[in-house]
């Protein structure tokens, strides 16, 4: 992956996720509506994810393209959790998150699926 995205930048690549390939300026009138940046500010970041790799700039109209797909961030990001907070172990992490809630019947079925498909 590319340098590490902080949350701001995330924000930017979540909009061309979202959305695919887009101009700088309907990024920025995205974010003006969900977060309340001005252009400057997300123009900024457009241009810090641009230097890190994570986005291609083309012309004509300043078109943005994630290089970088959202899956491998939430992959890098899982790592980075579970290596800082829970010393390596996904397991630890795996209880900490189904020790948080209630899980619904339908829920466990579908993790039960899914730790099925591991096996």
């Amino acid at each position: 992956m590319t340098e590490k995205l902080f949350d701001s930048e995330l924000k930017v690549m979540d909009v061309l996720w979202r959305e695919g390939d887009c101009t700088a300026k309907h990024i920025s009138d995205v974010l003006k509506e969900e977060v309340g940046w001005n252009m400057n500010t997300t123009y900024t970041l457009i241009k810090r994810c641009i230097g890190k790799g994570a986005i291609l700039r083309s012309e004509p109209n300043f078109m943005c393209h994630a290089l970088i797909q959202k899956e491998e961030v939430q992959e890098a990001e899982t790592n980075e959790l579970i290596n800082k907070i829970y010393d390596g172990c996904e397991d630890k992490l795996f209880a900490a998150l189904l020790g948080r809630k209630k899980l619904s019947a339908k829920q466990i079925e579908q993790l039960k699926q899914i730790i099925g498909d591991l096996e």
